[in-house]
C-alpha cells in the first residue's frame, strides 16, 4: 500500500516538468515554423515567377516572338522548376486584346426584349475573338499582332514542401499566379475587323 508520504513527495517533485511542458508546446511550436518556412518558400517563389513572367512579357512583346513563343515559355518554366517540386505544374496563357480597356471584358451584345443581363434569346453579339460563340472574355488565345495588348498569365501548382497542410487546415497544394500585360511593338497596323453572331 502507497504511503501518503510517498504520495506528497511525488506531488513536490517536479523533475521532468519542463520535459512534459516542452510535449505540449513542441507541436504549435514546429507548426509554426513549418508555416513561416512554406510561407517564406511561397512569396519567393511568387517573386521568381512575377520576374520571370516581366521579362517574358516584354520577349513577347517583339516583332519576332511569334517564331519564339516556345523559347520564351520554356525560359519561365526552367526558372520556376529551379524552386518547386519536380511534381510542379506551370500553366501559361496568352490572351491578346485590341486595347487594354478590352482586358477581363465580356463581348459586347445587344441585351434587348428580357434585359437579364445574359447573351441569350438570338441576341446579337459582336465576336471580337473570332471564335463563332459569345465569351465572357473577349480575349483571343495567343499573342496577337501588332499593337494587340497581350495578357501573359502563368499558373504554378506544386505540393506543399512540409507536412502540414492537414494540421494547419491548407490545401494540400500550393497555387500560384502571376500576370503582365504589355502591348505589342507596331511594327503593322492593327486588325481592326470583326463578325457578328447571335446568342444561343
Amino acid at each position: 500500500m502507497i504511503g501518503t508520504g510517498f504520495l506528497k513527495r511525488i506531488r513536490r517533485d517536479e523533475n521532468g516538468a519542463t520535459l512534459t511542458e516542452f510535449g505540449f508546446v513542441a507541436p504549435v511550436l514546429i507548426l509554426m515554423v513549418m508555416g513561416i518556412f512554406d510561407m517564406a518558400h511561397s512569396q519567393y517563389t511568387s517573386a521568381l515567377v512575377n520576374g520571370a513572367m516581366q521579362k517574358s512579357g516584354r520577349d513577347l512583346t517583339l516583332e519576332s516572338a511569334g517564331s519564339r513563343q516556345d523559347d520564351i515559355d520554356q525560359a519561365v518554366i526552367d526558372q520556376v522548376q529551379n524552386v518547386v517540386p519536380d511534381s510542379a505544374t506551370v500553366t501559361l496563357e496568352k490572351l491578346s486584346h485590341f486595347d487594354f480597356s478590352d482586358i477581363g471584358e465580356a463581348e459586347e451584345w445587344t441585351d434587348e426584349g428580357t434585359l437579364d443581363g445574359i447573351c441569350n434569346n438570338n441576341e446579337v453579339y459582336v465576336d471580337a475573338n473570332g471564335n463563332g460563340q459569345w465569351d465572357s472574355n473577349r480575349g483571343t488565345s495567343g499573342i496577337g499582332g501588332a499593337r494587340d495588348a497581350v495578357l501573359y498569365t502563368a499558373v504554378v501548382t506544386y505540393p506543399r514542401l512540409f507536412p502540414m497542410a492537414g494540421l494547419a487546415g491548407l490545401p494540400e497544394n500550393v497555387e500560384l499566379r502571376a500576370s503582365t500585360v504589355l502591348r505589342n511593338q507596331p511594327f503593322d497596323e492593327q486588325d481592326r475587323s470583326t463578325e457578328t453572331g447571335n446568342c444561343p
